[in-house]
């Protein structure tokens, strides 16, 4: 029963946040499911929950499909996806999760004063290098729009467009790499009963979150976009210092 209700205590927070921000599921839940959950089922829960997220938030928020600016992200997604599927059966999973949350509590500060600073002069290359990031994250555990949104932030797009790219880009990527989790077995029959405790979960708070978006100004949502990732960093850093750091440091 602790682990149903945590499942659900995840994906409901979780759910809020991609509600609001378009993307973030994974990493709220997994700073959750983390303390319980052993990995490949916490990045199953992870994928399943951002995509079922996504379709909620396709039919609340809808953005259109620039297919010109979208597809570099889409091929460097596509690209990077393999690799994230190849990783997370190896992966030290308190090593990632540690470097992850060094990277967000450094960077994301950063970027919250970007504004002040000349916005970078992106093109596709760098779209698709951001997208790549975004699959091997999102086969790792369904971080895909961490990568994407760091980049759309840093090129200067407002909130309605960087909306467009991360939820399309998330949706796309996502529903390809719960593909290849149930074609490679990471997913099983027995995570089928926590997976109808995330769904309805997940619901309500995305809907609420989806409400909020809309009457966000853009200013506020760059401040919760990157305190939301801020805050994950942290919470990622302390689910994972004390193994990294006790290996690291032990006698």
């Amino acid at each position: 029963m602790e682990i149903f209700l945590i499942v659900a205590i995840g994906a409901a927070l979780a759910g809020f946040v991609q509600g609001l921000s378009g993307f973030g599921f994974g990493l709220t839940a997994m700073a959750l499911w983390a303390w319980l959950l052993e990995p490949r089922l916490a990045a199953s829960l992870a994928v399943f929950g951002s995509l079922t997220g996504q379709l909620i938030a396709a039919f609340t928020v809808r953005r259109g499909w620039d297919w010109r600016l979208l597809l570099p992200f889409l091929a460097g997604g596509l690209a990077g996806l393999p690799l994230g599927l190849w990783l997370l059966p190896r992966l030290d999973v308190p090593l990632f999760k540690f470097l992850l949350g060094a990277m967000l509590v450094i960077v994301c500060p950063l970027m919250f004063f970007a504004s002040r600073l000349p916005h970078v002069r992106g093109n596709r290359a760098g779209d698709a290098v951001a997208g790549a990031a975004g699959g091997v994250m999102s086969g790792l555990g369904g971080f895909s729009g961490v990568a994407p949104t760091l980049w759309c932030t840093m090129r200067g797009f407002d909130k309605d467009k960087q909306r467009a790219v991360i939820q399309n880009f998330n949706l796309s990527i996502q529903v390809v790499t719960f593909a290849s989790y149930v074609g490679t077995g990471i997913i099983t029959r027995d995570m089928l009963p926590l997976f109808a405790v995330a769904a309805p979960a997940i619901l309500v708070p995305v809907l609420i979150g989806a409400r909020l978006y809309v009457g966000i100004s853009e200013q506020a949502f760059r401040k919760v976009v990157l305190g939301l990732l801020s805050l994950t960093g942290v919470a990622l850093l302390a689910t994972s210092a004390p193994a990294v750091l006790g290996r690291w440091f032990a006698p």
